[in-house]
């Protein structure tokens, strides 16, 4: 397993970020090991929505601590869920979506499985792009540099080449 780790900073979008970190480094299969760190602004789909009413969602504008962040993400796609707590340790999940807003920090590590791949497909019974893995050959996993630290421009740089 490769180690990836990283640093958002106030006004990042966490999950725009994740994408743009994942597609930079052509991540293949990550799943995120840990996450610490604040958020300004969230923006969750809840359990009860379906593929047909996404719109279960709940957006709220407060600074919230960083719980639990889990789930996989590549260059071909993520699925995110988040726990936070508010002011008063109450908490609030749900799936991960874009509008979650970086308060002063989000220390990130994932964990790339160098012998696989996750991609994304739709799948009828469920209605959303659910996860396919498949299995590299020993010739198909990648050196990769020694050094998985990556500077904040390095997001932010990667963030600008997904969205040219």
């Amino acid at each position: 397993m490769e180690v990836h780790a990283f640093r958002l900073t106030p006004g990042q979008d966490l999950k725009k970020s994740l994408v743009a970190y994942a597609k930079g480094e052509k991540l293949e299969a990550g799943c995120i090991v840990t996450c610490v760190g604040s958020l300004k602004k969230i923006c969750l789909r809840l359990a009860n929505a379906t593929a047909t009413n996404k719109n279960e969602t709940v957006s709220l504008q407060e600074r919230f601590e960083i719980v639990s962040l889990t789930g996989t993400v590549s260059r071909h796609g993520c699925h995110l869920h988040m726990a936070l707590a508010d002011h008063q340790g109450n908490v609030v999940g749900g799936h991960v979506l874009e509008g979650c807003e970086v308060f002063t920090t989000a220390e990130i590590v994932i964990g790339e499985c160098v012998n696989h791949v996750f991609s994304r497909e739709h799948d009828e019974e469920t209605g959303f792009d659910e996860l396919v893995v498949t299995t590299k050959l020993s010739a198909q996993v990648p050196k990769r540099r020694s050094n998985s630290v990556v500077s904040t421009s390095s997001v932010e740089q990667s963030m600008e080449q997904s969205m040219e």
